[in-house]
């Protein structure tokens, strides 16, 4: 289903909606479709009678929402208390660097996307990182790498599947 296709039949699900519905809109089309486009935004603003530049405003207030299309292996880095005083501004700069993005980006190839969070609720075992749904924990930066070197090994194999 596109996302015109799909932004309007989660719009029609809060009929009438108006400005008040429009986070748990977002939120929907996020889930559907893993970010918020620009052309689910545009969509969203002209069903809402809302500027495209009000939706944007407001979703680029909350970090909930995303703006590009999430990796293969989302990467979440703990930044909460037990994780920072752990170190994880190191296992944070590690990834971003063995990756060659920033949080909020996702690889070229489209196999990792990262991003920061506040926190993981693994705080006994800081510094983690969540990659869809598996936590690795009491991570160093060589652990960290190894736990990337094992994640491109899976993307390699799944990409070789496919052709």
């Amino acid at each position: 289903m596109s996302v015109a296709a799909d932004v309007e039949e989660i719009v029609g699900k809060h009929a009438g909606a108006g400005r008040d519905s429009l986070i748990a809109i977002l939120q929907e089309v996020q889930e559907a479709h893993g970010f918020i486009s620009k052309e689910a935004v545009a969509s969203i603003g002209e069903h809402l009678g809302l500027a495209a530049s009000k939706v944007y405003g407001v979703a680029t207030f909350y970090n909930q929402f995303r703006f590009n299309a999430p990796g293969r292996f989302h990467i979440q880095v703990c930044r909460g208390t037990a994780c920072h005083v752990n170190n994880s501004r190191e296992i944070l700069a590690t990834i971003e660097r063995e990756l060659g993005i920033a949080a909020g980006q996702t690889t070229r190839d489209g196999a990792f996307s990262l991003e920061v969070v506040a926190c993981i609720g693994a705080c006994g075992q800081a510094p983690v990182i969540n990659i869809d749904g598996e936590f690795h924990a009491k991570l160093t930066p060589k652990k960290a790498r190894r736990v990337l070197a094992e994640y491109r090994k899976r993307a390699e194999a799944n990409d070789v599947n496919r052709n």
